[in-house]
């Protein structure tokens, strides 16, 4: 049975309630009496027994500093419930009607620019920001993040490792801009990864402090260069803060012939393809390319991609042009069942052991084969497993290798959960057969599994934080499930281009 778009605006709702109240450490309870409700409310709400009010998401927000994130699923709730158009004529709400006071700080406009110059690429990002909360602003956190490859992650992180990004190269320039008097703004470091920098912007220089002080507004602006080696044929805005008006402009050389595109992921749907078109116009040699949407949500992230087409030589030669195999693809051409076979939602069949043994032998054999060639393709820093229904093979039968290579991997025949501990954790994962993404997925710190020897015996082993996250992927693949059932409702799915923690331990 399908749900209507009011019956999911909804379920972002409570998902994202319980998603910020279960950060806070609070009970449904603790979380009511906080909100001045009854409470069975909070319970019924996110057991979507209730729907939402306004009075709620408003005490709501301010008891948990969602950022706005609680209100803006209400706003996009209420709006479906209501089934509101502003008129063409009507001015959009101030940012104190727009957002509940105490929700922090908002985005107003952006607009960013992204400018080929030939040996490298020139970014411009322009930021109206309104403090629609209580405490003065003093700092707001840039993200920079480069991906060579897009579509090979194995080859793209080789590639950043060899030729990490520094901050030195960035060249990173930042001010505030108010009423045309500008004051540049010092910046720090927060991390510093082979492809990812994210740094505050402080709203101080050696002169002075300039803080943004509640319900005042201010523009900032921040440049900075990545070469042509290091970037990628990609351009991303996320929405991270509630944002009114966004705006996004490609420069690139018209004589390259530039082909660009866009898609969109968001809360509520896996990626598609941009709800606008992109305009294009020719000036002065340039090909510019403008794209633009109003009251993005939350989360929401908006990707323009280009190929040139008229770049001379092969693929091989010129790095421009970008890589058309998905990870998916790659895993495909391996012989990696993919998502959406109807032979990964079905149970496998048990073995009847011992007489089934030399089958099942054989299958094991094939899965530790595979793994060994997986390598050849991603590094597998937390570990790695396969069933066999991955294989294409319909039988219950699974290997598990642990993060530490020297240790022997785990084979796992009949395998039944029989006890879990009940504190959990998220974590991402990956799954062999849906490669293009990760998913933020919650599972128990630790698993009681019982499964089978070659000789039929039945044994229970425990496993623990990274190894219960494993085995408990691989005994969902024999009983027809993958990882995304697991997900909390809500929760985006991140491309695998956009995930940072490659190469990574799980962190416990």
């Amino acid at each position: 049975m399908t749900t209507s778009p009011l019956d999911r605006a909804a379920d972002s709702f409570a998902a994202e309630l319980a998603r910020h109240r279960t950060g806070r450490g609070l009970s449904k309870k603790q979380l009511a009496t906080m909100m001045g409700f009854d409470p069975s409310y909070v319970s019924h709400v996110e057991g979507r027994r209730h729907r939402p009010t306004e009075d709620f998401a408003r005490r709501a927000e301010a008891v948990l500093e969602a950022s706005g994130a609680i209100w803006q699923r209400y706003r996009e709730y209420d709006d479906l419930r209501h089934a509101r158009s502003l008129p063409a004529h009507r001015e959009p709400p101030q940012p104190g009607q727009w957002m509940p006071p105490g929700t922090g700080l908002i985005v107003e406009r952006e607009h960013a620019t992204l400018t080929h110059t030939g040996d490298d690429y020139h970014c411009v990002i322009r930021r109206e920001l309104y403090n629609a909360g209580t405490e003065p602003v003093t700092r707001y956190l840039a993200r920079v993040a480069v991906d060579r490859y897009p579509n090979d992650p194995g080859r793209s992180n080789l590639h950043h490792r060899e030729h990490p990004l520094t901050f030195a190269e960035l060249q990173l320039n930042a001010l505030r801009d108010d009423a045309g008097e500008q004051e540049p703004m010092h910046w720090r470091a927060k991390h510093d990864r082979d492809a990812f920098k994210e740094i505050w912007l402080l709203f101080e220089n050696a002169d002075r402090r300039f803080p943004l002080y509640p319900g005042h507004r201010a523009t900032i602006e921040y440049s900075y260069r990545v070469g042509r080696d290091k970037w990628g044929t990609w351009f991303q805005r996320a929405v991270r803060l509630p944002t009114r008006h966004l705006a996004v402009r490609l420069d690139l050389p018209a004589d390259l012939d530039p082909q660009v595109w866009g898609a969109e992921t968001s809360l509520s749907s896996e990626e598609g393809p941009l709800r606008t078109p992109v305009a294009r116009q020719n000036v002065d040699g340039r090909a510019v390319f403008d794209w633009k949407t109003e009251d993005p949500p939350l989360n929401a992230r908006y990707r323009m991609q280009w190929r040139f087409r008229a770049q001379p030589g092969t693929e091989s030669e010129h790095p421009d042009t970008p890589t058309r195999v998905r990870a998916s693809d790659r895993m495909r051409e391996f012989g990696i069942v993919q998502r959406g076979a109807d032979l990964l939602r079905q149970p496998s069949h048990q073995f009847d052991l011992p007489r089934q043994e030399s089958a099942a032998r054989e299958i094991v054999d094939r899965l530790n084969t595979a793994l060994a060639r997986l390598d050849e393709l991603h590094p597998f820093r937390k570990g790695v497993g396969i069933a066999a229904p991955q294989l294409g093979i319909d039988w219950a039968a699974a290997v598990v290798r642990p993060p530490d290579r020297t240790a022997d991997p785990v084979v796992l025949l009949n395998p039944r959960v029989v006890d879990a501990a009940p504190d959990t954790d998220e974590q991402y994962e990956g799954c062999l057969s849906f490669f293009d993404h990760r998913g933020l997925v919650p599972r128990p710190l630790r698993l009681d599994v019982e499964h089978s020897r070659w000789d039929g015996s039945r044994i229970i082993t425990s496993f623990e934080f990274g190894m219960a996250r494993l085995v408990a992927h691989e005994v969902d693949h024999l009983e027809g499930r993958l990882y995304v059932d697991r997900m909390t409702p809500g929760v985006p799915l991140v491309p695998v281009e956009e995930y940072r923690e490659t190469g990574q331990p799980w962190r416990y």
